[in-house]
């Protein structure tokens, strides 16, 4: 069973990958319109996905939901401090990249590695549940990782860079699964909590850099264009979420 488990765990890490097939010419062209979908997908996934789905792991082990925002709240400061490290220690006088990309690439692992408790777990009750929880989570990651790559490219990391990281970023699901398969148990009890505090990183990645960044354009068509995307993504975010949970 372990060998499905990391089969799984690497097919779904490969939809990181999703920004191969756009060229680099049309990345740089619709950049600002990639950072909209980011945007509305990180916010979209933080409050309709991973928070609500955490809080309700956390409450069947007696945990109430104030307690579980501390620790959206704790991602978002933990976040705050991470950035400021990685612009004192690794900016100074030169140029470098935005803090966001790495800060991005670190929630990321968090996710993708929860993902692979997930589908452990899943293959631990029988093989079709574990199909089809695999199948479940790869659909789901498409635009997760897309928005991802969007932020990469945002953030000054070229297209091959970008795909790169993103991909080394995802493959914590593998370990996931390996650990997921071995123990369970233990893992399961702590995810939900490892799940808020990047819910928390994710949020404060959105509002104090990716969504502040659509704002500095006089193009006041890019500007509506950009917020319909934003706001329209969050909504079919919705319904997509809502259907792949009903399945």
């Amino acid at each position: 069973m372990i060998w499905w488990i990391i089969l799984a765990t690497f097919i779904v890490s490969l939809i990181s990958l999703v920004g191969i097939i756009i060229s680099s010419n049309k990345i740089q062209k619709f950049l600002y319109y990639f950072i909209a979908f980011a945007a509305g997908t990180l916010i979209a996934a933080t409050f309709f996905d991973l928070i609500p789905h955490a809080l309700i792991e956390i409450e069947e082990f007696g945990v109430d939901i104030e307690t579980g925002f501390i620790f959206v709240v704790f991602g978002i400061v933990l976040f705050f401090i991470l950035e400021k490290f990685i612009h004192w220690h690794h900016c100074g006088k030169e140029k470098c990249h935005k803090p966001t990309g790495l800060l991005i690439l670190t929630g990321d692992f968090v996710h993708n590695f929860i993902d692979g408790v997930l589908i452990a777990g899943a293959f631990m009750l029988d093989f079709t549940t574990g199909i089809v929880t695999s199948f479940i989570v790869l659909i789901h990651e498409i635009p997760q990782e897309f928005g991802d790559f969007a932020v990469l490219m945002h953030s000054g990391y070229t297209k091959s860079r970008a795909l790169f990281l993103n991909f080394v970023s995802a493959l914590s699901a593998i370990l996931g699964g390996i650990l997921g398969f071995f123990m369970f148990d233990m893992i399961e009890s702590f995810s939900p909590y490892a799940v808020l505090i990047a819910a928390g990183g994710f949020l404060y990645i959105a509002m104090s850099d990716i969504i502040p960044s659509m704002n500095g354009h006089e193009d006041k068509k890019r500007l509506i264009l950009g917020a319909l995307i934003f706001i329209l993504t969050i909504i079919l975010m919705r319904f997509f979420l809502e259907m792949l949970h009903g399945i």
